[in-house]
């Protein structure tokens, strides 16, 4: 397996156990006790890692996907926390997820050593948000939650490259969601307004956009042995199947 083929295969299951974690009752819970709106946890607490003192501009663009005024009214609704604060509530929540989560899963602690030699060669350059969240101090806890953790930055890592490709290949961020697998709903949900370009002319370039995306990301799986990013696959697969029999 190729590094290029290694972050393709791996997109999947990070994406859904990032999801997974990030959308639980019990992570949502940490908004309401810090008496934020879901909107205001979830964009403080990615733009947070850059620091509180960041400009809403600044966030936005480091996000990059999400619509310049949805950004600026999630950010200003955390001011009185502090995106930092939140950021860092966010983690936590990430972690103990992952304690509860995935401490079941089998060759865990091979799963933590493989995925962070990946995140650690992972090169940042041009990924701010990815090499802020990289730099956040990691919770307390177990191979569970050190494993959630290291997905999510796998996870921001991946956003980082995709936004890189879609801007290479002249796509503006409301046209790549639109040509997205989400297409029209992602949009609105990311706080774009009608009307929206049509979506058939930009597949292409979307389809291409995440092939390269594949092959950015794919550099720090160079990191690993071919048989060792088979592995990582795998066992970030087999984590994905066992939190979703958990849920179901």
């Amino acid at each position: 397996m190729t590094p290029e083929q290694s972050a393709a295969a791996a997109k999947r299951p990070v994406l859904e156990l990032d999801t997974a974690w990030s959308t639980s009752p019990k992570t949502l819970r940490r908004a309401r006790v810090l008496e934020l709106s879901g909107w205001a946890f979830y964009v403080a607490g990615r733009g947070g890692a850059l620091g509180s003192d960041a400009r809403p501009e600044t966030v936005a663009a480091a996000l990059g996907l999400i619509a310049p005024d949805a950004v600026r009214a999630g950010w200003e609704a955390a001011g009185k926390t502090g995106a930092a604060d939140v950021a860092a509530n966010r983690l936590a929540e990430c972690a103990r997820w992952g304690e509860e989560h995935l401490d079941g899963v089998l060759a865990l602690p091979t799963l933590v050593a493989l995925a962070e030699r990946v995140v650690i060669a992972a090169d940042a350059a041009g990924m701010p948000l990815f090499a802020a969240w990289r730099a956040m101090p990691v919770p307390n806890g177990g191979p569970g939650a050190r494993s959630a953790v290291l997905v999510h930055l796998l996870r921001e890592h991946r956003a980082a490259a995709m936004l890189l490709a879609i801007r290479t290949c002249g796509l503006r961020p409301v046209e790549a969601l639109i040509a997205g697998p989400d297409g029209e709903a992602e949009a609105v949900a990311f706080g774009w307004q009608p009307p929206f370009p049509a979506r058939a002319p930009l597949m292409r370039r979307y389809a291409y956009a995440d092939a390269l995306a594949d092959r950015i990301a794919g550099q720090a799986y160079s990191a690993l042995a071919p048989a060792e990013r088979v592995e990582l696959v795998s066992l970030l697969t087999a984590a994905a199947a066992h939190t979703s029999a958990r849920s179901s």
